[in-house]
């Protein structure tokens, strides 16, 4: 059986693992003070051409949203994103849960039984925040604070350099933070054609680099490019209890995924199956897509004839029904993906 459910349902790239049993002996500082950790923090701010950045190294993706989603928000103030966002969908209430709102942006030419893109529009975006500063009322209500996406999003969409920039400029003109969620990042940076680190860098107010979903056993790297951390991050982690012990064990890994090029190599790996997986289910299956989506997660519609003899095939994700003959799966390939796994689909076996 090959498994396509999603990108963390494997072990972790051999060099990430050479490198925590090349240092596995050695004594370090704790809670991120170990020399593996700062150098980590080196090769991404190098990366990101970011050096004034402020990093932090948490263990997973729900918990690092939680936890600087409260650190950036007044207490007063919710967050805004689409309605397909991972904070509003997937994440069991994990930042209401601190306290504050998730507030979905509907889109303005949303129709029923329409396809949305996963994307937060500016247009969509800016009419909102129009009419909720326009209210005499708005004073009772959950203040907006920060702004928030995904790159790639849930639909596996991207956000071109222009949409960002839009973003931004829309952010700095009602002065809200800009949070990028980053959980799938290497593959949508080598997807993406205008798109890099330090271009997120320069645009977003905080962001992180997903390392759970991208090569690393666990771990996310939290980066404010601008030296701008809330004081006392640590404090505001702890507090969480996101605060890692031995934080050494994401610091290594980070430090073996941002040398010689290893993110993004790992990305585009998963990008090149993806593409290959998606001709194969498009031109000799003749299977309909979902949604474009140019990188690791895609989406197909499925005759319902055809799922059994896939289901013994592979594992797939089910994603939605279309109509009482035909259902929309995701297919999620990653860095471990290999070209068996890929031809094991082949309609041919």
């Amino acid at each position: 059986m090959t498994h396509f459910e999603s990108d963390y349902n494997n072990g972790a790239h051999a060099a990430v693992l050479q490198h925590l049993i090349e240092t596995n002996d050695e004594r370090t500082q704790s809670y991120g003070d170990d020399h593996f950790s700062g150098h980590a923090r080196e090769l991404i701010r190098k990366a990101c051409h970011a050096p004034e950045s402020d990093i932090y190294f948490l263990a997973g993706g729900t918990q690092t949203n939680a936890t600087i989603l409260d650190s950036i928000l007044e207490p007063f103030e919710g967050v805004l994103c689409c309605e397909t966002a991972h904070i509003n969908v997937h994440e069991s209430g994990a930042v209401e849960a601190t306290g504050h709102k998730v507030i979905a942006v509907r889109p303005l030419d949303c129709k029923a039984g329409s396809v949305q893109d996963g994307k937060l529009h500016n247009a969509d975006l800016r009419a909102w925040l129009d009419a909720y500063f326009a209210d005499e009322t708005a004073e009772h209500m959950v203040r907006p604070g920060a702004v928030y996406i995904t790159f790639p999003t849930e639909l596996g969409t991207l956000y071109s350099l222009s949409e960002l920039q839009t973003l931004r400029r829309t952010c700095d003109d009602f002065g809200l933070l800009l949070y990028v969620d980053g959980a799938r990042l290497a593959y949508g940076l080598a997807a993406s054609p205008d798109v890099d680190l330090p271009s997120l860098a320069r645009l977003a107010d905080v962001f992180y680099i997903g390392g759970t979903k991208c090569g690393a056993l666990c771990g996310e790297a939290v980066v404010f490019p601008h030296g701008n951390a809330p004081t006392h991050m640590l404090s505001r982690i702890k507090r969480h209890g996101a605060l890692l012990a031995k934080s050494r064990v994401v610091g290594v890994q980070f430090e073996a995924l941002f040398t010689d090029d290893l993110y993004l190599n790992i990305g585009r790996q998963a990008i090149r199956q993806a593409i290959r997986l998606r001709e194969m289910f498009v031109n000799d299956y003749g299977f309909k897509l979902y949604i474009d989506s140019p990188t690791n997660q895609q989406f197909f519609i499925i005759p319902d004839a055809d799922v059994e003899r896939l289901c013994r095939k592979a594992g797939f994700e089910t994603w939605c029904k279309i109509d009482e003959d035909q259902t929309a799966f995701r297919f999620v390939t990653s860095w471990a993906t290999t070209d068996e796994e890929i031809e094991s689909l082949n309609k041919k076996q």
